[in-house]
C-alpha cells in the first residue's frame, strides 16, 4: 500500500489528480477543424496532414497532464508580458472591437491563425503598427534563440510570424518577437522584418497539406529513418511508419 503521508507520495497523488482533471478538460474541448498557422512551419508535411485530419495519436503519445501544465504556463506568461509592455508605454491591442482575439481565416476557414497582439504606438525606436508575438521558453531553448536568432533557432515561429504579417496586413513594419525565459524571467526581444519568400512558401505549403489530405493522398515524410529524433517524438510515428509510402 502506498503511504500518502510521505511528501513524495503526496506530491505524486496530487499531481496525478491534477493531470487527470486537465486531461479530462482537454478531452472535452472540441478539436480544431482547421490547419493552424502556428504549425505550418513544422518540419514534416505528413505530420501536418495527420494533425489537420485529426488522426488518433499513437498510444502514450497524447499531451500528458505535465505538458498541459507547461502549455498553461505559457498562456499565463503571455498575460504577464502583455501587462509589462503596457506598463512600459506600448499601446498593445489583443482583441478587436467585438472582443475577439485578432486573427485571420482563409481557404474557406481551413487555414486560420490567432495572434498575440498588435502594437499600435509606444516608445521611440519601434515602427507602428506591428505584430507582436511572445513565447515562454525553457532556459536552454531561450539561450539558443538569443544566440542564433529566431529564424535559425525556431523556424516554426518564424514561419508563423510571416503568415500573420501577410494575412493581417502587418508586413510594412518588423514584428516584435519576445521570449520569456521560464527559468530566470529574462526577456529576449528581436525585430522580425517581413520575409515575403518565407510567407509565400508557407502559404503554398498550407494549401498543399490541405488539398492532399482532403484528396486522401499522403505527402512524403520529412525524414528517411524512423529513428530520427523528430520522428521519435512525433505523436503519429507508429501510424506513419506502418505506411509504405
Amino acid at each position: 500500500m502506498i503511504d500518502f503521508n510521505t511528501s513524495a507520495s503526496l506530491s505524486g497523488r496530487l499531481q496525478a489528480l491534477m493531470d487527470q482533471a486537465l486531461e479530462s478538460e482537454r478531452d472535452a474541448t472540441a478539436a480544431r477543424d482547421y490547419l493552424g498557422a502556428s504549425r505550418v512551419g513544422a518540419s514534416c508535411e505528413r505530420q501536418l496532414q495527420f494533425e489537420y485530419a485529426k488522426a488518433p495519436v499513437d498510444p502514450e503519445k497524447g499531451f500528458s497532464g505535465r505538458l498541459l501544465r507547461i502549455f498553461e504556463r505559457g498562456h499565463r506568461t503571455e498575460d504577464m508580458a502583455i501587462r509589462w509592455l503596457r506598463l512600459a508605454g506600448f499601446q498593445l491591442k489583443t482583441e478587436d472591437a467585438q472582443g475577439h482575439q485578432f486573427g485571420f481565416s482563409v481557404a474557406n476557414g481551413r487555414l486560420r491563425g490567432h495572434v498575440d497582439g498588435v502594437l499600435i504606438s509606444g516608445p521611440e525606436g519601434f515602427a507602428y503598427p506591428a505584430l507582436w508575438e511572445n513565447k515562454c521558453l525553457g532556459g536552454k531553448s531561450w539561450r539558443d534563440v538569443e544566440k542564433r536568432k529566431l529564424a535559425v533557432s525556431k523556424p516554426v515561429y518564424a514561419a508563423q510570424i510571416a503568415l500573420y504579417q501577410t494575412y493581417l496586413g502587418l508586413h510594412e513594419h518588423p514584428a516584435l518577437f519576445t521570449a520569456v525565459n521560464a527559468d530566470t524571467m529574462e526577456v529576449y526581444a528581436e525585430l522580425i522584418p517581413f520575409d515575403a519568400g518565407l510567407a509565400q512558401r508557407m502559404s503554398d505549403r498550407a494549401v498543399r497539406v490541405i488539398e492532399a489530405t482532403e484528396a486522401g493522398d499522403l505527402l512524403p515524410r520529412a525524414f528517411n529513418d524512423s529513428t530520427h529524433f523528430e520522428c521519435k517524438f512525433c505523436a503519429w510515428a507508429d501510424r506513419c511508419w506502418k505506411e509504405r509510402a
